[in-house]
């Protein structure tokens, strides 16, 4: 297993990255200002903060690279995954693919995040003791992990409901 930054991991990306999402609360520094301003209704400049992001994810898929995403979400939402389905305009916007898919229908899920990166590696996401990333994955191609987590990705994808869609049907909620 070797230790690597998540974007320098999906930068070698040549087809496809999926990122699997099963936790409730997200404890991630540069997004503590936006969530904030987002849960005290303030004005924030979402599109400028999200350009850095944007710009790597359009990067990405220029040159061919599908980028897709399961959120398995607990209802009633958490407030992170109301601001989640806010921010998910800009994950599209910028070529992502993105589905969510409530926790009741999900089944058996894994209790950790990862990427499966050209269905050869799987990099997991690390968080310190106080469930706030740590800034870098462990990543592993053994043959068996990387079937795991394809077949999850593959019945995950299959239930979740696109992210336009399912944000219409929970606004009426």
């Amino acid at each position: 297993m070797e230790f690597r930054p998540n974007r320098e991991i999906l930068a070698e990306s040549r087809y496809e990255a999926f990122h699997l999402e099963v936790r409730d609360e997200y404890g991630v520094p540069s997004e503590d200002e936006p969530f904030q301003r987002f849960l005290n209704n303030e004005p924030f400049d979402y599109r400028e903060w999200y350009k850095s992001w944007s710009g790597f994810v359009k990067e990405l898929t220029a040159r061919g690279v599908s980028f897709r995403r399961v959120r398995v979400v607990t209802v009633p939402h958490s407030d992170y995954h109301r601001w989640s389905l806010a921010m998910a305009a800009f994950n599209e916007e910028a070529g992502e693919d993105i589905r969510y898919l409530p926790r009741r229908l999900a089944g058996e899920v894994p209790k950790d995040d990862w990427w499966l990166i050209d269905n050869e590696a799987v990099a997991f996401n690390l968080t310190g003791m106080d469930g706030r990333a740590v800034g870098s994955s462990a990543v592993s191609t053994d043959p068996g992990i990387v079937s795991y987590c394809r077949s999850i990705r593959d019945r995950l994808w299959a239930l979740a409901t696109p992210s336009s869609e399912y944000a219409r049907v929970t606004s009426r909620q």
